[in-house]
């Protein structure tokens, strides 16, 4: 191998980290939400408020075993929708970056697009699933219009500091050749 397959190209454009960024982020923000909020607080499951909806869904009580039972299988369906974006967001970054991953994973540009992403997540979930539908909130009780506009708030921030973090970054050029310290031509084990 020559030293110019080495070089980045002259026409080469920066790899646009937007989309898988975004994507990981709503499935990660969806993760952290189904995980802490739904099992780990237990402050909410996917039909713990239907008995005030606005859409007429039966209402399942999370606090009795056949209620627990519905929304529990309702909660692991929205988990294999984060599941799913997560597979689909890794799936576009690694097609459009084949090389020099590790500065992939370090950059900004991601970082940035990943919150985004999360807070993205926050506002459609919180709007749809906390107002508009009414199937769930953050927390019930005399405070859950505050809790719901709390998540909503946090993720006008998440958008907000994700799309700063990512200005602030390098666009990545992906450049041919093998990641450093590899063999060429051969891929560098986990």
């Amino acid at each position: 191998m020559t030293a110019a397959t080495h070089r980045p190209r002259a026409d080469a454009e920066p790899a646009d980290l937007r989309l898988p960024g975004i994507v990981l982020g709503v499935g990660l923000g969806g993760f952290v939400d189904g995980i802490l909020l739904h099992q780990l607080l237990q402050w909410h499951h996917m039909l713990s408020s239907t008995d005030s909806d606005n859409i007429g869904v039966r209402f399942y009580n999370p606090r009795t075993l056949s209620g627990l039972q519905m929304n529990t299988v309702w909660d692991g369906l929205f988990h294999v929708v984060c599941w799913l974006s997560v597979l689909i967001g890794l799936a576009v970054l690694y097609s459009r970056v084949t090389h020099r991953r590790r500065r992939v994973w370090t950059s900004r540009v991601l970082w940035g697009w990943m919150l985004v992403g999360w807070g993205l997540f926050n506002l459609v979930e919180g709007i749809i699933d906390h107002h508009v539908m009414g199937i769930h909130h953050v927390q019930t009780g005399a405070y859950r219009l505050w809790w719901d506009i709390g998540f909503l708030v946090l993720g006008a921030v998440l958008v907000a500091a994700g799309y700063l973090l990512q200005r602030t970054g390098t666009p990545f050029v992906p450049q041919p050749g093998p990641e450093p310290g590899g063999a060429a031509g051969r891929p560098r084990s986990a």
